[in-house]
């Protein structure tokens, strides 16, 4: 028995008419006899009382009747369910990120996102970018956006580029160096120095402190702090020059500093990173809005 004899019991069951049902399925009506037939003798039931001048469901055959209209509709809720998570429009995306970076763009790309697959869940999990990495490889999350990590190669992941983000300096208002359009890094040499500690950001602090190291000084790191709106918060109070990457000014908005690109310029990376091992259909979804906006130029706007 399959859903092929319930259809066509259904059929009959509905037009009470062999010769009709048989133009309704588009098949021959020996055909059509022969599944019901099967059906009957399967079931070891009579569904259907039948002579030649009318057909009549029996008892049995009415409760079928309407069991199979429930059966035949799940089946088909049940197929466009398999086929919208094939397409990417059902399931759940579980997106990892790192916040100020990804603060620009990603709240327009999730909208997006949920405009196009309005049945897909989206899980958002903020966390450092070496944690991020960890919970993609170990599956926790589909997708991360996050900094590359030492150990990048080694985890296996696929990786794509989204920006390469300039240093810069935050500083207080009244600071003389905050008069200059740019400021180099030698001039840092001699100010207390405010990094986001390594221990939530290894490619920032690295990159900052390799910067100074070419420079030729040794930096005097007054404050690490866990997050970088407290390095912000740090400067405003006058403690020392903070090191940034460019995405992260937006966050200075109303507080009593500003922002000077450094130079020479060093950047750091934001990347997607994804494994193609049990890659998900919403999550290649993300990834092809992503990659989308990266062509068309729209992922970034300026702060």
């Amino acid at each position: 028995m399959d859903f092929r004899h319930l259809r066509y019991f259904q059929a009959v069951a509905e037009e009470l008419s062999y010769s009709k049902a048989a133009q309704r399925l588009h098949i021959a009506q020996p055909a059509l006899s022969r599944a019901v037939k099967e059906l009957e003798d399967r079931l070891g039931v009579t569904l259907l009382d039948r002579n030649r001048r009318s057909v009549a469901l029996t008892a049995a055959g009415r409760v079928l009747l309407n069991e199979t209209g429930l059966l035949l509709q799940r089946f088909e809720e049940a197929t466009r369910k398999v086929q919208r998570t094939a397409a990417g429009d059902e399931g759940e995306l579980r997106l990892g990120f790192i916040g100020p970076p990804t603060q620009n763009f990603l709240g327009r790309v999730l909208q997006e996102f949920r405009r196009r697959h309005p049945r897909v869940s989206v899980v958002l999990e903020e966390r450092t970018p070496e944690r991020v990495w960890e919970m993609v490889v170990r599956g926790r999350l589909n997708i991360g956006l996050t900094r590359p990590v030492l150990a990048s190669r080694a985890l296996g992941l696929q990786t794509a580029l989204l920006r390469k983000e300039r240093l810069c300096a935050a500083l207080p208002t009244n600071h003389p160096l905050a008069k200059a359009a740019s400021v180099r890094w030698r001039n840092l040499a001699d100010e207390s120095l405010i990094i986001l500690a390594r221990r939530e950001g290894v490619g920032l602090h690295d990159a900052a402190l390799e910067a100074c190291r070419q420079a030729r000084f040794t930096p005097k790191l007054a404050h690490t702090p866990s997050l970088v709106s407290t390095v912000l918060s740090y400067v405003e109070a006058g403690a020392g020059v903070g090191v940034i990457p460019d995405s992260v000014c937006s966050l200075g908005s109303g507080m009593a500093v500003v922002f000077r690109p450094l130079t020479p310029a060093h950047t750091v990376e934001l990347v997607m990173v994804w494994s193609d091992q049990a890659e998900s259909p919403p999550a290649a979804a993300f990834r092809s809005l992503m990659q989308e906006c990266l062509r068309a130029g729209s992922l970034w706007k300026p702060a």
